[in-house]
């Protein structure tokens, strides 16, 4: 009975209720947005790197993999002592550096990852097969676009250039064996991987030995924390970058846009309150001699708020469900916009949902709701019938 007097009561104004709605929806959008974007950029930077499979990252002293051209030498002897200590399952080198492909109109440039192929997760093969020569080379889908080249083409990769003298230096003959996708690198980017032992010929003198980055798996009872603090204590030229660390790392940088989030969600909440409460204000007042005569012969004040309370709810509940699935498509248009950013990973999610956060917040937007009809319900019981039916006599 109380759902349908709510129901009546609401479709009485039918186009305003249902503008009431649509706002509340806009701002239950809003809010999934804000929490899909609060939460979005940390997870996929996990996936990241939960996807490389490895729980340490070991860098030159003070630095973040790959944000500088510092190297590591002696690698050969650092990777065989990583490799015998009991905590270690594997141990990936990784040497990064520019290359060089000669093409009718010019020069194409690109990023060279120099790998062991045994312990790699920089890239995902998705043609052709995996290096197993150290003449081979596995390329992305743009390295292949810029340079008109296929699978099982032969082509000459230069380790260095001089745009003055249009001399290339390091250069190798490697056959094209691979395509993959390069999972920190964006799609737009002429990526190639090579053999370390290849990447560090091609360098010269300079590179000889060296690595940018030791991707470092941990036995699965290991503590991570305590084998970084391990190799940093015996390694004191390495940085040992835990996944945890490096997504402490990650929050700080994004803490800006986690308080942007919160602020406008809070706005969002803020918008949705103050519509449903006026909304259901004017009602109310609309609606003053009825609730009186009802008072009058014997409706409970408990039914009376209940039923005011239950169309404010109501507005939220269709607001929040309608925000539902706006908040989804204009999450995955605004998501397909910023990921042009360069320098982004093609996977890399700005906005991410989440069922457990993005109920909870829409549950809170209906919470709203319910405290958007209490003081309406609240004024409306409360006052006087006889006055209140005299006063709504004579006007």
């Amino acid at each position: 009975m109380i759902a349908r007097l709510a129901i009546a009561a609401l479709t009485r104004r039918r186009a305003r209720t249902a503008l009431t709605v649509a706002g509340v929806a806009v701002a239950a959008a809003m809010l999934l947005d804000m929490v899909m974007l609060g939460s979005g950029m940390r997870e996929s930077f996990r996936g990241f790197i939960d996807q490389q499979g490895f729980q340490l990252r070991l860098t030159p002293r003070g630095t973040m993999p790959f944000d500088s051209e510092a190297t590591v030498g002696g690698a050969t002897a650092l990777v065989a002592t990583l490799r015998a200590d009991p905590d270690i399952v594997r141990v990936g080198p990784v040497l990064g550096g520019k290359h060089f492909v000669a093409v009718d109109t010019g020069v194409v440039a690109g990023f060279l990852l120099g790998i062991d192929p045994a312990a790699q997760g920089d890239y995902r093969l998705e043609a052709g097969h995996d290096l197993a020569a150290a003449d081979e080379i596995v390329v992305s889908t743009a390295w292949l676009a810029a340079t008109g080249r296929a699978l099982g083409d032969t082509v000459r990769v230069a380790g260095g250039y001089d745009p003055q003298l249009r001399r290339a230096t390091g250069e190798r003959t490697l056959r094209i064996v691979g395509q993959g996708r390069f999972q920190m690198l964006a799609a737009s980017d002429r990526a190639a991987a090579v053999p370390l032992a290849t990447a560090q010929a091609m360098g010269g003198a300079d590179r000889a030995d060296r690595v940018s980055v030791l991707l470092v798996e941990t036995r699965g009872a290991a503590d991570a924390e305590a084998v970084a603090a391990r190799i940093e204590a015996s390694e004191a030229r390495l940085t040992a970058l835990s996944t945890e660390a490096a997504l402490k790392f990650v929050d700080e940088r994004l803490g800006y846009f986690r308080q942007l989030a919160f602020i406008l969600a809070s706005v969002s909440l803020a918008v949705g309150f103050l519509l449903v409460t006026t909304l259901v204000t004017v009602s109310v007042n609309e609606r003053i001699g009825e609730i009186a005569v009802m008072r009058a012969i014997g409706v409970a004040r408990a039914r009376i708020v209940s039923q005011i309370v239950l169309e404010g709810v109501a507005l939220s509940l269709a607001g929040a469900t309608l925000g539902l699935g706006l908040g989804l498509v204009t999450a995955r248009w605004l998501n397909g916009i910023l990921a042009t950013f360069p320098g982004l990973p093609a996977a890399f999610d700005f906005f991410r949902f989440e069922p457990g956060a993005a109920f909870r917040a829409l549950g809170l937007l209906v919470c709203c709701g319910i405290a958007a009809g209490v003081w309406p319900a609240w004024r409306a019981a409360t006052l006087p019938i006889a006055t209140t039916l005299r006063e709504e006599a004579v006007a």
